[in-house]
């Protein structure tokens, strides 16, 4: 857990994140830094026994450069999904020699940057996409090497919208089509056939799903080498989950990595893995106000400055976040409905949650928010974006700033449809 409390205090690190909220006002997201590089040596000792393995961070759990940087300060990866995570991941210091590009929907103006940026692997996730990259390499002179991301039709037994692997997602080349695909990845022009890749969702709780798919995958490499194809990189995703929940045990890195050896170990190819919730999930929290508690014709409503646009995960997935104060007051507990300011029913972080008392004025923090919080937050109701910070140690600093009105309003201005009809008459 990224914050505890310390004689009453909720702490993170060595600050008291009452002092964060005082400095920096509310909504503020907070990450450990810490915690982050913790999660990360987690993953390096544990696949220390697969020597070359490859710990690609999947960005798009949470995008801020400073958070990206620490990772690669420590020698992480990157694995993206955008030109725009690309862009991230290169400017906060990872090199393109450790960048995988993953995605359904890459447009050959992103495989362009990315082919002149020189990055390690793309997963290609359909035919057409193969086809499209090998133009644009083909055109530019160069050569891509590519996983074909295989689609291996295992239920990964985590939120549906979350799962990636089924036959009915969007994602991958279905396996029974995939030794066809890579005889056709073979004869382009621009292609050179590297790896192969597979990633079954996110927030995984049990291991039980990525034997079916390693396995899968196993079987996959054997019937290629038959055809005469020899992969050097086996790319297996990521998705452990955490522990949201008090009592939630998930998969440890170890046991992962134990299973990932004992079926995929012996194929001599280097593994690339690409875990994001589990390296910054635990790491971060959202501390908001309590600017009202109001009561209700059947429940007490719990109404905080923060809103679905700034954690938007209960809203779409109904996902748990634990709430906690910033500091320890109340004996007594109170049953709430802990909703936002947002103008939609749907802005409601948790029903019927039982917690310490709280009035007007008092601070909380929604803990495990640090992969897909401020990544996914909008403006909706023209609310600003929540500034960001990392803490180490007994300091901390402003990673993303909170942007002004003007800033906000400013992205877009008034039309008026008598001025652009003169100005093209003129």
């Amino acid at each position: 857990m990224a914050a505890d409390y310390k004689d009453g205090d909720l702490m993170m690190e060595g600050v008291k994140l009452a002092t964060v909220a005082s400095v920096m006002g509310t909504p503020v997201y907070c990450y450990s830094r810490g915690r982050i590089e913790t999660a990360y040596r987690a993953y390096e000792d544990a696949f220390a026994r697969l020597p070359g393995t490859m710990i690609c961070y999947a960005v798009k759990a949470n995008t801020n450069q400073a958070v990206i940087g620490t990772l690669a300060a420590l020698g992480a990866g990157a694995d993206v999904v955008s030109e725009g995570e690309l862009r991230r991941a290169l400017k906060a210091g990872v090199p393109t020699s450790r960048i995988v590009f993953s995605g359904v929907a890459k447009k050959p103006s992103e495989m362009e940057f990315a082919l002149e940026a020189g990055i390690y692997q793309f997963n290609v996730e359909s035919e057409p996409e193969l086809m499209a990259l090998s133009k644009v390499a083909a055109r530019l002179g160069l050569e891509a090497s590519i996983a074909l991301r295989v689609n291996p039709d295992v239920d990964a037994r985590t939120h549906a919208k979350i799962a990636t692997g089924k036959s009915e997602n969007k994602f991958g080349i279905p396996w029974r089509r995939a030794r066809a695909c890579y005889r056709l990845a073979g004869s382009l022009p621009g292609i050179r056939v590297q790896g192969i890749a597979m990633h079954i969702g996110s927030q995984l709780l049990s291991l039980e799903p990525y034997r079916e798919a390693y396995s899968r995958l196993a079987e996959m490499v054997a019937e290629l080498a038959a055809d005469g194809i020899k992969l050097e990189s086996i790319d297996i995703g990521g998705g452990l989950g955490i522990a949201y929940e008090d009592g939630t045990v998930p998969p440890s890195q170890v046991a992962l990595a134990t299973l990932a050896h004992e079926c995929l170990g012996h194929l001599g190819a280097r593994l690339i893995i690409e875990p994001g919730r589990s390296l910054v999930g635990a790491a971060g929290v959202l501390l908001s106000e309590v600017i009202y508690v109001k009561s209700g014709e059947s429940r007490d409503f719990m109404i905080v400055d923060a809103g679905m646009n700034d954690l938007i995960r209960p809203a779409m997935y109904d996902a748990y976040h634990g709430v906690k104060p910033l500091k320890t007051k109340a004996s007594t507990v109170r049953s709430y409905d802990i909703v936002g300011p947002v103008c939609e029913s749907g802005d409601t972080f948790a029903k019927g949650r039982t917690v310490p008392e709280v009035t007007a004025g008092d601070l909380i923090a929604f803990m495990d928010a640090g992969a897909y919080g401020a990544v996914m937050a909008g403006t909706y109701n023209s609310r600003l974006l929540v500034p960001e910070v990392m803490i180490a140690g007994d300091s901390f600093g402003v990673i993303r700033p909170r942007p002004t009105y003007d800033e906000l309003i400013g992205l877009d201005t008034p039309w008026h449809a008598a001025e652009e009809r003169e100005e093209r008459t003129a």
